[in-house]
Order: structure tokens, then C-alpha cells, then sequence
């Protein structure tokens, strides 16, 4: 048997490390929630990986299409879709008002009770091949939760108990609170790539196996919260992951060419949609959400569509495009302004080759 040290050296040669995970990426993914009438938060467990989080990690490529190697990751892909996929940090329930066990139903915990506006129904699969975060029963360990949109509340963080099994469906039974924080400490800006809620937690002792650690954030300022589900095993790992593209390598994106880095302004923040889509074209939209508490005046958000793809025509917005297909859609006259937690949408028509969603972050620039 492998002494701890060992196995914890055989874990750092073999696995990727969560922070290159993270860094990853924040760095490439494309952020995608519609269909609001106001601006909502944004939020995921990213140390450790929740289940979408880890899956859009593994699928994500550097053309805009989703590709996931993982088996679990692919099968709830075809499940439940790309645009759930696309809105990894959007698990959610607007009415929740910090109600668990007898409002959230067992077995629907990872998809907020399937009330999210997204069909996360897949990632409730009772599967042992999700991919896991390794850690070490009874160390200490930093969580990292996005705060792309920040708001006050409550993390409680919950472990299920010894004997649950990957393969058994999660029930409210399962699981034990070992923790609950109040308006932990944030580091890098809302809104920003990378930008994250951190607390230490400390593990249950003398534990082994496969786990999975469950956390509900409560907003104190509205009834929406969210829920993320992460698969870990305690086996003396330091936060390594695997389950992600090739059985452990890095799932580092190849883009063709520089992809934009949008330097996102105040509390504007830009998230994508494809709405409609036929053989070689789609129709997608792009909400534009003030977070702030003051009335936004003016904006403009920018992109890199996916490969294959050209924007034909733009409504509610006026379009530019730079010499490397990069675009930038300024507010029209109708809807500089957005009120304060309000949001406007601007739409367009497609040609593509598949490619539907962008490549990179798509996000607030200066107008």
C-alpha cells in the first residue's frame, strides 16, 4: 500500500491541479444566462468542482462547440443540452428562500429541484464516473465559489454520509451540515475572470471513499439561492482532479487565434444565448444585466463567434466587427439606459457551421 506521501506525490505527477483548472477556464469559457426580466446572480462551487462546472471544463474546446471526453459529462450533454452546459453556474431556484429537505426534492439536489431556467435534470445522474476533486479526511481546505454577481447570504456546505454510494440517488438523508458562512471574504472583482466567494473548511474526520460535497447558497437580499453538487474522493489528495479530458491531462483549449479578453466595466455584465438554430444558421441573443444600484448609461458587450460562424443582421444594438471576426454591439438609442438589477436583450441571425456558441469569454467592454 502506498504510504500518504507517496500517494500524494503520485496525485501531483498524474493529476491536473484544480487551480490550473480554474484558471483555465475562467480564461476561455463562454458565459451564457437569458431569459430574465432582472439580473440575477451567478454561482458555482469552483473548489471544489461542482458536476457542471467540471463538465463544461472537460467539454470546452477552443471553437465554440462543446466536446466532453468524460462519460457522465457526455451523457448529461445529451440530456439536458448545451445551453444548460453553456450555464454551468446557473443552478438555481429564484424561490427557494433558504428552504432544503421537503421544498427541494431527494434525488433533484444538483438541479435545484429542477426549477432552475435551465434543464439541469443530467446532472442528478447517480453515476460513479463524474469527475472528482481528491482530498484528505480531516485536512483543511479552501473553498472557492464564483461571485461573478455577488450578493450578501449564506453558504451552508454539507458532506454526504459514510456508506453513500456515486451509484445511489442523493437524497436530503444523505447527507450531514458541517458547515455554514456568512458573507465569506471575496477575492478579484465581481464580475471579473477569476473573481471568487473563499472560506476554509474543515474536512470530517476518518473518512475514505468516494463523497460528495453539496452546498446551498442562500442570498440574504433575495429568494433565490443555488446548488452546487461536488464529486470528491477522501484517498489523501490535495485538491487534484480527474475525470477531465484524456483521464487526467490538462483540457487546455487550442484557439486558432487570440481570443478577446473583455474588460468587464462597473457591474454590466453580458451572458449568451442560442435561441433557435436550423442547418448552417441560428438565432441567439445576448442579455445585458446591471448589477449595480445605480441606473447603467450606456453599454457595449464583445465576443469571438465560434469558428464557422458570421453574424448576418443585429437588432436592439448596433454591431462593429474587427479584422479577426472579434464583434462589438453597442447599446441602440431605445436601451442605453438599464435600470438598476434590470436588463436589456439584444438579438441576431447566424450563419454556421455547427459552431454556435462563442470562443472565449463574451462580456461588458467600455462603450
Amino acid at each position: 500500500m502506498l504510504s500518504r506521501m507517496s500517494l500524494r506525490m503520485s496525485l501531483r505527477t498524474r493529476l491536473v491541479s484544480l487551480g490550473a483548472v480554474v484558471a483555465t477556464l475562467l480564461g476561455a469559457l463562454g458565459l451564457t444566462l437569458l431569459g430574465q426580466d432582472k439580473a440575477e446572480a451567478h454561482g458555482v462551487a469552483m473548489m471544489p468542482g461542482s458536476r457542471t462546472y467540471l463538465c463544461q471544463l472537460d467539454a470546452i474546446t477552443g471553437t465554440g462547440a462543446l466536446d466532453p471526453t468524460n462519460p457522465a459529462c457526455r451523457a448529461a450533454l445529451n440530456q439536458s443540452g448545451a445551453t444548460a452546459l453553456y450555464n454551468w453556474f446557473a443552478v438555481l431556484d429564484s424561490n427557494a428562500g433558504g428552504r432544503g429537505a421537503g421544498y427541494v426534492p431527494d434525488g433533484k439536489l444538483c438541479s435545484a429541484g429542477d426549477r432552475s431556467p435551465y434543464d439541469f435534470s443530467a446532472y442528478n445522474l447517480a453515476r460513479s464516473d463524474w469527475p472528482r476533486t481528491h482530498l484528505t479526511s480531516g485536512a483543511t481546505m479552501r473553498v472557492k465559489y464564483s461571485n461573478w454577481a455577488a450578493h450578501p447570504g449564506d453558504f451552508r456546505v454539507y458532506v454526504s454520509k459514510p456508506g453513500w454510494s456515486p451509484t445511489s440517488s442523493l437524497g436530503w438523508g444523505d447527507l450531514d451540515l458541517i458547515q455554514t458562512v456568512t458573507n465569506p471574504s471575496q477575492q478579484g472583482s465581481a464580475g471579473t475572470n477569476g473573481g471568487h466567494y473563499y472560506w476554509d473548511l474543515r474536512l470530517p474526520a476518518g473518512r475514505s471513499g468516494n463523497a460528495v460535497i453539496f452546498i446551498q447558497w442562500v442570498r440574504s437580499d433575495s429568494q433565490e439561492n443555488f446548488f452546487s453538487c461536488s464529486d470528491v474522493v477522501f484517498d489523501g489528495g490535495n485538491g487534484e482532479v480527474t475525470g477531465l479530458r484524456g483521464g487526467g491531462g490538462t483540457p487546455t483549449p487550442e484557439p486558432t487565434s487570440p481570443t478577446p479578453t473583455p474588460t468587464h466595466t462597473g457591474s454590466c455584465m453580458a451572458v449568451y444565448e442560442v435561441v433557435n438554430s436550423w442547418s448552417g444558421g441560428f438565432q441567439g441573443s445576448v442579455q445585458v444585466m446591471n448589477h449595480g444600484t445605480q441606473p447603467l448609461d450606456g453599454w457595449a458587450v464583445r465576443w469571438k463567434p465560434g469558428t464557422g460562424t458570421k453574424i448576418n443582421s443585429v437588432w436592439n444594438g448596433s454591431m462593429t466587427t474587427a479584422s479577426d471576426g472579434t464583434v462589438t454591439v453597442r447599446n441602440a438609442d431605445h436601451n442605453r439606459t438599464v435600470a438598476a438589477d434590470g436588463s436589456t436583450t439584444l438579438g441576431f441571425t447566424a450563419g454556421s457551421t455547427g459552431n454556435d456558441f462563442p470562443v472565449g469569454t463574451i462580456g461588458c467592454v467600455n462603450p
